[in-house]
């Protein structure tokens, strides 16, 4: 019988996409794996493989679609011996998408500072497959689990009506148990319903449109992220108690020491930033205060063994926060490598959900646009994000006598759920400390 092809889930996060382009038209016969499409999310442009095989029937969604919801049908896979003259027309298929509603606007996370989407897999994978339970899944998913040795019920599925696909199977862990995806289910549902209100908050359109009639003015219609950003950021300030602390941290050892290294790593092509100093002292810091490195997960906190520190970086439009994965066991020059790769790829949009995705803490740094100092909004289901400001000439004391010293501002904004006040002061001086003494750092 005839295939719907469906808008597909392409991240954890996705509600509605653009159908950007098709790369095979109607009467094409298509093979398991093959890119029939490229679908533009609130973050990227992705490619869209096929799950079974067949020949292209019909076109529902034509190239350049957007709002299409997930789940939507947007083509038809014909088998053996079926007629296209079956397929019944796209008419109400492809339901010109309606705008995000409120509901489907809360899940991506984002935050003015930090756009780290949460680190929790799609609702739709919320349960693992029971014994015996037929799993549904490509033939070339079941090839390379096969290679690797992966039992596919362990893997939660991202293709239609939940069938595994290659990204799930090559993104999978052999041994691999389905249960923490249960557990990360839950606070994703809560986020839903919590935010619902958010996007009504304040006046309607109609108002806000009615109060300035009579002043000129230029209507920005919103993409796909600026929604998400106003949809995350109304409902993190909202549903997370934030507290805030404040330290200002001596750069001058800092300084002379990042002058001294990027002399010595000249010749290889390596200049490290005072942001590179500052996602290592993050990592280490994590480390040295572990019951902090930690997410909030609805009925339960999640505390990390590795530091995954995810840091803003401002795009046209909006920014991403590109995670650095087991940033505590990585070298200042690795560190800055992969940082700079990751943003440059951000600015571009050519970032995979897994490179944006996930981490438990976050870093936004606004000092290089002469900000002294300013408060974060925390990016859920993280529990802390320090804010970055410039690093400034004061006068400090220092053995009794007044000095001019270069001196940075942070604050740590923090989730009162998951780190109470002491233990946020103990990480946020111990990022203090592994600044001032960089050389430690090293050790």
């Amino acid at each position: 019988m005839a295939i719907e092809i469906l808008m597909p889930a392409l991240s954890p996060t996705m509600e509605e996409g653009t159908l950007a382009k098709w790369l095979v038209k109607e009467g094409d016969v298509v093979k398991s794996g093959q890119i029939l499409a490229e679908i533009e999310t609130d973050k990227a442009t992705m490619e869209f493989e096929a799950v079974d095989e067949g020949v292209i029937g019909r076109i529902l969604v034509a190239e350049g679609t957007s709002g299409v919801k997930v789940n939507t049908a947007i083509a038809v896979l014909l088998e053996d011996g079926e007629s296209a003259d079956a397929v019944v027309a796209p008419a109400a298929s492809t339901a010109a998408a309606p705008a995000v509603t409120p509901v489907a606007a809360a899940a991506p996370a984002v935050t003015p500072v930090a756009a780290a989407a949460p680190a929790v897999a799609p609702v739709a994978a919320a349960a693992p497959k029971a014994a015996g339970a037929r799993v549904f899944a490509s033939p070339l998913a079941r090839r390379i689990a096969a290679e690797k040795g992966l039992d596919l019920a362990s893997v939660q599925g991202s293709g239609p009506h939940g069938r595994i696909v290659r990204a799930d199977v090559e993104a999978a862990k052999v041994g691999a148990a389905p249960a923490p995806v249960a557990v990360a289910a839950a606070p994703v549902a809560e986020a839903k319903v919590a935010a619902a209100p958010a996007m009504a908050a304040g006046p309607s359109t109609e108002t806000v449109l009615k109060t300035y009639a009579d002043r000129p003015f230029t209507e920005v219609k919103l993409d796909g992220m600026r929604k998400t950003i106003a949809a995350r950021l109304t409902e993190a300030k909202q549903t997370v108690p934030h507290f805030y602390l404040r330290r200002d941290i001596e750069l001058d050892a800092l300084m002379a020491f990042r002058a001294e290294l990027n002399a010595k790593l000249e010749s290889r092509g390596v200049k490290l930033s005072v942001n590179d100093f500052v996602i290592k002292a993050c990592a280490l810091a994590l480390q040295q205060v572990p019951t902090a490195n930690a997410v909030w997960a609805g009925d339960r906190v999640l505390q990390f063994k590795k530091s995954d520190v995810a840091v803003a970086v401002a795009i046209e439009g909006g920014l991403f926060t590109p995670v650095l994965r087991d940033a505590e066991a990585k070298s200042l020059s690795a560190l800055s490598a992969e940082m700079k790769d990751l943003a440059k790829r951000a600015r571009d949009r050519k970032l995979a959900p897994a490179e944006y995705q996930g981490g438990s803490f976050a870093i936004s740094n606004l000092g290089m646009f002469g900000i002294d100092n300013f408060d974060a909004i925390i990016n859920p289901p993280h529990a802390a994000i320090l804010a970055v400001g410039a690093g400034v000439a004061k006068a400090i004391v220092k053995n009794g006598a007044v000095v001019v010293g270069t001196v940075m501002s942070v604050t740590l904004s923090v989730d009162h759920r998951v780190i109470d006040g002491a233990l946020g002061a103990l990480l946020v001086n111990a990022i203090k400390d592994n600044l001032e003494n960089p050389l430690a750092m090293l050790a």
